[in-house]
């Protein structure tokens, strides 16, 4: 099997489900979309809505897709940064508890943290403190870091740290490693399509996108994108929500039906689609059962609110899986 090690912002996320969707109109907040905001305004933010039915759990898109593959049965780790506080304790252990092996370092600022809004059809609208996670640098990567890992997954997210990213794709190129990347969100893609555009056609692998975050990019609708993302990237994912996804790889395309489910909170449904599909690719198996396993992982995460799901639900999706694996020859 493959090792897949991944790098992005080490959040904790707080999840609170909106009755409505008019505090978004009174916050300024674009539904659907990614703000950064500093401590202050989220604490604005926070003391604007009532906090007291909300959800915790370790978050960071990155993060997410890792801990899934690490619950899926992978070996993954996770390249970080976290302040020497509670949060940043509570992110360490809640990796460990998964089967991630945590490459985190430490800082004074405190741990970065995410306030999803869930919207009532499910969509969430995400104000993000990046604390000490915005201070990873690329200075402070090393090359042991990479050794012994097949794959590396960068959330796009971390695109406005150019340094960052290019020291990291240089040394997960000398190790070996494919390079992953997701798209993130679609004014993330907007506000930095330049240099965007420059690190798919000269370092990507793998690129996952969402229609929007496709769309963002090149400009046109789900097939059409994904045939001008598969002229940068060896595989090209555009996923279309309840529609399942599109895979294409040099001149072969693939649909792959979404899993049937309730949908409570799409939160992590992108990350753990990339989950998937990652994990299906550490073992080697075909591009269409490995976007299979990423729709059944994406189906189940749906169905909770936020990206983490219990052990009863990985029982579910590991029989589900098996079932999806073609048997060995």
């Amino acid at each position: 099997m493959k090792k897949v090690i991944g790098i992005g912002n080490a959040l904790t996320d707080i999840l609170l489900q909106l009755s409505c969707d008019e505090a978004l109109a009174q916050l300024g907040l674009p539904k659907g979309s990614m703000q950064l905001v500093d401590k202050e305004r989220q604490h604005a933010i926070s003391s604007h809505l009532a906090l007291e039915n909300r959800t915790m759990a370790t978050g960071g898109s990155a993060s997410n897709t890792i801990n899934g593959i690490a619950r899926l049965g992978g070996q993954a780790g996770f390249i970080g940064k976290i302040g020497r506080d509670d949060v940043g304790e509570f992110y360490l252990r809640d990796s460990l508890r998964n089967g991630v092996h945590p490459h985190l370092l430490k800082s004074g600022t405190p741990s970065g943290r995410c306030l999803v809004l869930v919207s009532r059809d499910s969509e969430r609208t995400m104000c993000t403190y990046l604390g000490a996670a915005a201070e990873l640098e690329g200075g402070e990567l090393l090359p042991d870091m990479f050794q012994g890992y097949d794959l590396f997954h960068i959330e796009g997210y971390l695109v406005q740290n150019h340094q960052l990213l290019r020291t990291a794709i240089r040394l997960a190129k000398e190790a070996g490693a494919w390079v992953a990347i997701d798209l993130a969100s679609y004014n993330v893609v907007e506000d930095n399509l330049a240099f965007l555009q420059e690190i798919l056609a000269e370092h990507v692998d793998i690129v996952f996108a969402n229609e929007e975050e496709a769309r963002a990019f090149t400009g046109k609708e789900p097939l059409e994108a994904l045939d001008d993302l598969a002229r940068l990237a060896r595989i090209a994912v555009v996923k279309v929500g309840k529609d399942g996804s599109h895979i294409r790889a040099g001149n072969d395309t693939w649909h792959i039906r979404a899993v049937e489910s309730h949908c409570v909170d799409t939160t992590g449904a992108g990350d753990l689609y990339a989950a998937g599909f990652l994990y299906g690719l550490s073992r080697e198996l075909p591009l269409e059962v490995c976007g299979h396993i990423g729709s059944i992982v994406a189906g189940h995460v749906v169905s909770v609110m936020g990206a983490k799901m219990d052990d009863a639900t990985w029982e579910r999706i590991h029989r589900e899986v098996a079932r999806a694996i073609p048997p060995t020859p």
